[in-house]
């Protein structure tokens, strides 16, 4: 019989990282309540002055989820029906959803074997007249290439949209030895607050970022009905608001993001250590420009038929929970047939589908657990 866990091992533990902060978030619930203020109240503001602050300054345009964010950003841009959004070939499926329900058309480009995110030269490639904005997404938790990226963008005029969702606090080391804060370099960078998200609230919310406070202005307005002022709608919006409750809350949480953030660097690192020179399996490579908040610590199995879904059924008999971030490439899902790819024509995004594994990487995963969970990785591998 396999060996049990030290203490049952999640994938994400909130009860375990919001306990010590419960008596807290439950005063703050109660003045949000007592308050009544629920929509648009005083801690929405607050907030989104205290997130700026802690990304470097750009403005905070809080919304109802990270979905809203990425179709608010490209409303912002203006662009033509059908105009073309270049999007990574591998990510999740809210980036090319929300612009094919705007009635743009997203274009997958390829992405970079070892850290997941788009590949600058597969997006050369897919430039085109019609091409309106590139969207980057800082897959789980390190920063694509924005120095190249950005330089594509400024050459062919087009806009840069960042989906942040996974790497809030991740940054960038440009070429002239400027920092740059993931979220910030685009014309609008976005992220979401889903609960399992580094900084996660207690239900649905997201927020743009820009530092344009012009562009700033108008997101509010798309966010809010496209009003200018109340009951006066210079825009076609959307009913995007981030609920004071939710602000409230993450307000309680944001202040212990940065321990959090070196929390799961440590469990990254002592993943590393423990599963480094074990063949047939790549911890998460890094891009040495950037910070890694590690939302996810993802393998990449050797690309052999069933190998990657028999570690996993390994580990799970072992109590090691895993995910598969994500096991179909967006190009082949039905809903996005229209588009006319065929398989093969993303190779490395099609590869990822069928080789990583996520482990479980949190902030209260303790040294045991982490040593229990690379172990039953080396059982399962050798």
């Amino acid at each position: 019989m396999p060996v049990a866990p030290p203490a049952p091992i999640q994938l994400l533990d909130l009860p375990a990282q919001h306990a010590p902060l419960q008596a807290e978030l439950n005063a703050a619930a109660a003045i949000c309540l007592h308050e009544a203020a629920f929509i648009q109240g005083p801690a929405v503001g607050q907030f989104a002055a205290e997130l700026g602050q802690y990304l470097g300054g750009p403005h905070v345009v809080p919304c109802a989820n990270g979905t809203d964010a990425l179709q608010l950003a490209l409303l912002s841009l203006k662009l033509p029906a059908g105009a073309e959004v270049i999007v990574p070939a591998f990510t999740y499926v809210a980036t090319l959803e929300a612009a094919a329900v705007l009635g743009l058309r997203p274009v997958p480009a390829d992405v970079m074997p070892g850290t997941f995110n788009l590949d600058p030269q597969a997006v050369a490639a897919a430039l085109t007249p019609r091409t309106g904005a590139i969207m980057a997404v800082h897959l789980f938790g390190q920063c694509a290439d924005l120095q190249a990226l950005r330089q594509l963008a400024d050459q062919h005029g087009v806009s840069l949209i960042e989906d942040n969702a996974q790497a809030i606090g991740a940054t960038f080391q440009a070429e002239d030895a400027a920092t740059w804060v993931a979220g910030t370099v685009g014309e609008v960078g976005t992220t979401s607050f889903f609960p399992s998200k580094n900084l996660g609230g207690f239900g649905d919310g997201g927020a743009l970022f820009t530092r344009d406070a012009e562009r700033a202005d108008y997101l509010r307005q798309l966010a809010n009905h496209g009003q200018t002022r109340k009951y006066h709608h210079q825009h076609i919006g959307l009913n995007s608001r981030l609920d004071t409750l939710q602000a409230t809350l993450l307000r309680v949480k944001l202040p212990h993001l940065p321990v959090w953030t070196a929390a799961r660097q440590r469990v990254a690192a002592r993943y590393d250590a423990l599963l480094a020179g074990l063949p047939g399996v790549a911890v998460p490579a890094r891009d040495p420009r950037s910070t890694h908040v590690f939302h996810q610590y993802t393998l990449t199995i050797a690309d052999e038929p069933g190998r990657r879904d028999a570690l996993q059924q390994f580990l799970a008999a072992r109590g090691v929970p895993t995910a598969v971030y994500y096991p179909l490439p967006n190009h082949l899902q039905p809903a996005y047939e229209y588009l006319g790819y065929r398989a093969g024509q993303f190779p490395v995004a099609e590869r990822l589908c069928r080789t990583v594994l996520s482990l479980p990487i949190h902030p209260t995963l303790t040294d045991e657990q982490v040593a229990y969970v690379a172990a039953q990785v080396r059982a399962g591998l050798e």
